[in-house]
């Protein structure tokens, strides 16, 4: 089968390579999943240089999350069938075929394609944790969200919405506004790289209730100063390359919270809550109440078209990979 396989840690995707290895067998307890579209991340990308929190040793298959279905069933399986429709994770989606243990799948609604249902998962659970569990955001609260562009930021627009906040996009470019705009109709778009604290400020009479940071860098430090009396600041993480910094005194006078969001390890510290969040995910999914957004579709032999696409910040929503497109 072909694996895109990360061989060693360089810059530029210099160690990456679209590989022939051998088809994995499912031992006791596990499937072979035919994967039908696996989702591109920024972690994907830092992942092929060491830069990602998450190193697994070289060499590895990388890509670690996407759709596809039960091609082949281990031993002392209960529950599922060849053919069955299943969302999977782990390391090694970017590839015809991987492995996952049983009681790691899930079904995925017959509404969404393998496209959306792969596009859905990390980024919808890691803006339902922030903006429900963290935050704990009310209808008609203003809610700024930035790099909403992005799979995480644009996740955070559509179930904002869907929450009935008031939303404020912001992104780096204005082509990318115009889509999200059209798509997801936020109140108000605004492109940082003109400043964003005092329209902010205007737009919300006095500041954000809920800002939603997956970028840090100066969009935190700015965002800062246009938050809201008991506002709640979610850091979901780091973009910008930048980890800033904040006094104490700035929470301390504007009464504010910093509230950090990780969406993977709060379902495993919390797991009954954790199975909660995802099977509310997929219920709104199923009901039609969010709508991810697939940038584009490249076979998985254009790989490296799509990680151009993020390498210029071109994506709006998420780029998929198909092994068979």
């Amino acid at each position: 089968m072909k694996a895109l396989r990360v061989n060693q840690l360089l810059p530029d995707l210099g160690g990456v390579a679209l590989e022939d290895i051998d088809t994995p067998k499912p031992a006791a307890g596990e499937v072979l999943v035919k994967i039908r579209a696996a989702t591109l991340g920024f972690p994907d990308f830092l992942m092929t240089q060491g830069g990602y929190q998450l190193k697994p040793p070289v060499p590895f298959s990388c890509g670690m999350e996407g759709a596809g279905e039960i091609a082949e069933l281990g031993a002392d399986i209960e529950g599922w069938q060849i053919g069955d429709k299943v969302i999977c994770g782990g390391l090694g989606t970017f590839a015809d075929f991987m492995v996952m243990p049983a009681d790691r799948l899930r079904k995925f609604p017959d509404n969404l394609d393998f496209a959306s249902a792969a596009a859905t998962g990390s980024a919808y659970l890691t803006a339902y944790v922030a903006l429900v569990r963290r935050a704990q955001l009310q209808k008609d609260e203003w809610l700024l969200v930035h790099g909403a562009a992005g799979g995480v930021g644009l996740a955070a627009v559509d179930l904002g919405r869907h929450l009935g906040a008031k939303i404020i996009a912001t992104a780096s470019s204005d082509d990318k506004l115009v889509v999200i705009q059209e798509k997801f109709a936020p109140e108000a778009v605004l492109n940082v790289r003109d400043g964003f604290r005092e329209q902010v400020k205007q737009l919300t009479d006095g500041g954000a209730d809920v800002i939603y940071d997956p970028v840090g860098g100066d969009v935190f430090d700015e965002s800062v100063r246009c938050i809201g009396w008991d506002g709640r600041l979610l850091v979901v993480g780091f973009a910008d390359g930048r980890i800033p910094n904040i006094g104490v005194n700035m929470p301390l006078i504007k009464g504010f919270s910093v509230v950090g969001v990780r969406a993977g390890e709060y379902g495993r510290r919390n797991p009954q809550k954790g199975q909660e969040n995802q099977a509310a995910i997929w219920q709104l999914a199923a009901q039609g109440k969010i709508s991810p957004h697939v940038h584009a579709r490249l076979p998985l032999t254009d790989w490296r078209d799509g990680f151009a696409m993020m390498g210029k910040r071109e994506i709006v929503g998420r780029v998929i990979f198909e092994p068979d497109g």
